[in-house]
């Protein structure tokens, strides 16, 4: 256990591989007003992690320390959090991207960027969630705003996002139509996805027709490429938000509708997707878990873009 006034931690000095980073000891932080600071139990890794670990993306040149996703106990509170109270289980993402830095044993965010841990699964299983749900929840529920019996498309339907959005697309009533290699469709049809699509060997523009949503997790030419698989009206969301000017004037063309979305920390859409959690309709698949001195080990996998849901870090 760190001393009293410091933690551990997962810095980097420089931008590259996995190699880059390593474990610190750094000051504890403080709650600010309107503030929890959580002692972390479980991290989530997504590939905005390996992304910014590389290439710094939006906090642009280290030291910073990585993680949005977490799961854990509330320690203290800042002035005027009236939500939680020290001792409460949380898990939730830290606000996208700036609030980073839940790769650590403590870590301070908004009261409201968090929601009550579901009593029915542990740390490590809350602590893969949160970034990848609420993006999902942000694109089919908040933005499509998905219902009994529309036909929904989701690309990449086994990775980080595309397992839980398939879940929440399910929950919603959809029928789900799925893209991922021929070796994991049997856990597309675990997770309930009524019609799975091989991308290596079909295309499926050719396979797919009428559809009333497309979640793009993917990017390049399948964002132009989806547009001409939806019916007339229909919407494509992107959540990789680049060249979506050209995208939106292409969708008009074609009578169908296109727009990027970035994930916000966001309370309601916790709580909603804690509901899905607590009623058994929504579960991460746990492609690995990593104690925090092994976030380098972590990241190389998830560098490799081969797993099929979610990796964790355990920081008890």
């Amino acid at each position: 256990m760190s001393q009293t006034n410091t933690m551990r931690a997962i810095s980097q000095d420089v931008l590259g591989g996995p190699e880059v980073l390593k474990e610190v000891e750094k000051e504890r932080p403080v709650p600010g007003p309107s503030e929890l600071l959580v002692r972390v139990h479980a991290a989530g890794l997504n590939p905005t992690d390996w992304k910014h670990r590389a290439g710094g993306h939006f906090l642009k040149e280290p030291p910073f320390v990585l993680g949005w996703d977490v799961s854990g106990v509330v320690e203290s509170v800042g002035m005027g959090v009236t939500l939680f109270k020290p001792g409460d289980e949380v898990f939730g993402m830290l606000p996208y991207p700036f609030g980073v830095g839940a790769h650590a044993e403590y870590v301070t965010g908004p009261a409201r960027a968090f929601a009550r841990k579901p009593s029915n699964v542990d740390h490590e299983q809350a602590g893969a969630i949160p970034l990848a749900a609420l993006t999902a929840w942000q694109a089919l529920v908040d933005t499509a705003d998905v219902r009994p019996g529309q036909r929904v498309l989701i690309h990449a339907a086994a990775g980080g996002v595309g397992h839980l959005a398939v879940q929440i697309a399910k929950a919603r009533g959809a029928y789900v139509i799925g893209t991922a290699s021929a070796g994991k469709h049997d856990f597309l049809r675990e997770l309930g996805v009524d019609e799975p699509i091989d991308y290596r060997e079909t295309d499926f523009t050719e396979a797919v027709s009428d559809v009333d949503v497309v979640l793009d997790t993917v990017g390049g030419d399948y964002r132009s490429r989806s547009l001409r698989v939806l019916r007339e009206g229909g919407l494509l969301v992107s959540i990789l938000p680049r060249g979506a000017k050209d995208l939106i004037e292409e969708a008009e063309k074609l009578g169908v509708r296109a727009i990027e979305l970035l994930v916000e920390a966001d309370h309601a859409g916790m709580n909603g997707v804690a509901e899905l959690v607590e009623a058994g309709k929504l579960r991460a698949t746990i492609a690995g878990s990593f104690p925090l001195a092994e976030a380098a080990k972590a990241h190389a996998l998830g560098d490799t873009g081969r797993t099929a849901g979610k990796l964790v870090l355990i920081v008890d």
